[in-house]
């Protein structure tokens, strides 16, 4: 169905158009006269399926620009998708005026506030910085008529279902609700119940999704061994083009910046890049000028690239869709790709739920020593080496090169060749990563999910902290994806001390493994 048959003003239309959208997705196609005619609805769909549109475009339609109130609130999970959120409702609301305000955590707080003064007619938040701003008044929601709770299993999973109803009683009783969520738990089923007026469902079937190209690994390690092994497994496989999936903006930023110190061609996209520096990184990634992408799940939404040979999941995804998403990346068009997730052993049982949905099962993937990583290294130099003469060649003085000769042997002088050109030195440049927050137990253990299958338990958030228990640092950056410089500084000193995670030595509820190790393969 085209967009100009769903009911919409033309001035959508024409931003609509000048998008280079013509036909509606089916989630879109459903959703829009819906939303159009006041409904309630429940939307369950995959990411990646243009829920953003689906809700956008009606709410855009009915804003009143006239007015400077709040009239559409739309809660988000992370920072990352919060930001998609608004610079798309902003590129389609450009044409009528509509101004978008995103407030999240990790940024500041008094340039939101600067912004909600000047007036927003939508704003899209992360649950923890709404509820910070309702606390100081620094938001007026009285005027809110349609409320969109997107990603709502991942709020949930996240555990902020107390933020979520208490956003629900901050707003008017007489409003329109749009929930949409991957999946259905029965915590979003109350809240439909409870706080959502006779919603019309909407059910898109999921995508056939086949991982039968890809070749899928794990890497069980401890948290601060991860960085370490994953350059030793970079050394030894030597991707073509690969993609790596951090979990937070933080995380990607940080990886980047050790692969780069350790000699990798590597960059990162997520949600604060500009449009211009994302599109830059993308182009050079697509030309093969950056041999490794860096990305968070939203950032990497829609990328389609040839030639991806390998997938690394730095950090396991919470749902397994975005698993199948993430290395549907590579395997494609009838060429074989490789996948390697690295996991704690808390997060056994994301990995065998992965395993359900995918029917394949990973196969454990045996980390590689030094010395293996570094033969890898200097395999890969020794076909760079005649580049090397050929460009040095009567180029530097024959006496130091008969000094040389006489003191070294052929093969100390071989050696040393390659160990330069292989850049050894950079292998073991020192370099900490933060800690991130674990991901809440599923099944066993304190914190495994929560009365109302919202993940926390007993006042803690986020389904525990290094020892499994519940994360009790200041609520707001560790709710919105990013904590603040006293968490970071502590659990970075947790890093550096080698004390890693807890939870990962043997106090997990998580089985073990047969220990079947394979022989990572080179990249020839």
């Amino acid at each position: 169905m085209k967009f100009s048959e769903l009911g919409l003003s033309q001035d959508l239309l024409t931003a609509i158009e000048k998008h280079g959208y013509v036909e509606a997705t089916p989630i879109q196609e459903q959703t829009i006269p819906l939303t159009l005619a006041g409904k309630d609805v429940i939307g369950q769909a995959q990411t990646g399926t243009g829920k953003t549109a689906a809700f956008g475009l009606p709410i855009l339609n009915m804003i009143d620009t006239d007015s400077n109130q709040v009239q559409a609130l739309v809660v988000s999970p992370t920072r990352e998708l919060a930001i998609q959120t608004q610079d798309e409702l902003f590129k389609l609301g450009r044409d009528k005026r509509v101004k978008v305000q995103a407030v999240f955590g990790g940024a500041d707080i008094r340039r939101q506030i600067n912004g909600l003064s000047h007036g927003a007619h939508i704003v899209v938040g992360t649950p923890g910085r709404l509820i910070d701003h309702i606390n100081r008044g620094t938001i007026n929601l009285s005027n809110v008529k349609t409320l969109v709770l997107d990603e709502a299993d991942e709020m949930l999973n996240m555990g902020f279902l107390e933020d979520i109803e208490s956003i629900l009683k901050a707003v008017p009783d007489q409003r329109q609700t749009l929930l949409f969520s991957a999946t259905m738990p029965p915590a979003i089923k109350r809240i439909g119940v409870q706080f959502m007026t006779e919603p019309e469902h909407i059910q898109i079937a999921a995508k056939e999704l086949t991982t039968d190209l890809v070749e899928q690994y794990y890497v069980r390690v401890r948290d601060f061994e991860k960085f370490d092994t994953l350059t030793h497994i970079l050394d030894v496989q030597q991707p073509k083009l690969a993609i790596m999936f951090g979990r937070t903006k933080r995380r990607v930023d940080e990886l980047t910046r050790g692969l780069e110190l350790r000699g990798f061609n590597a960059a990162g996209i997520h949600g604060d890049l500009t449009q211009q520096k994302r599109s830059q990184v993308l182009k050079q990634f697509k030309n093969g000028e950056i041999k490794i992408l860096v990305a968070t799940d939203v950032a990497a939404r829609g990328l389609d690239v040839s030639g991806v040979d390998y997938v690394y999941n730095f950090d396991i995804p919470q749902d397994s869709e975005s698993y199948v998403h993430r290395i549907g990346r590579t395997g494609r068009a009838g060429a074989h790709g490789t996948s390697v997730t690295f996991i704690s052993n808390a997060e056994m049982d994301y990995l065998k739920d992965i395993e359900k949905l995918t029917k394949k099962r990973m196969l454990p993937l045996k980390p590689p020593t030094r010395e293996e990583a570094l033969a890898g290294r200097m395999t890969v130099a020794a076909d760079s080496v005649e580049a090397v003469i050929a460009a040095t060649s009567g180029s530097v003085d024959s006496e130091v090169i008969d000094t040389l000769v006489e003191k070294y042997d052929a093969k100390t002088l071989a050696t040393a060749l390659l160990g330069a050109v292989a850049n050894v030195s950079e292998m073991d440049a020192e370099f900490t990563l933060s800690r991130e927050r674990p991901l809440p137990r599923k099944r066993s253990g304190f914190g495994g999910g929560s009365r109302n299958g919202g993940g926390y338990r007993g006042g803690r958030r986020d389904g525990g902290s290094r020892n499994g228990g519940g994360y009790r640092g200041r609520r707001e950056g560790g709710r919105d994806g990013e904590r603040g410089q006293r968490e970071r500084r502590s659990f970075d000193r947790g890093a550096r001390t080698g004390s890693g995670d807890r939870s990962q030595r043997g106090r997990s509820g998580a089985p073990r493994r047969q220990s079947r190790d394979f022989v990572i393969k080179n990249n020839d």
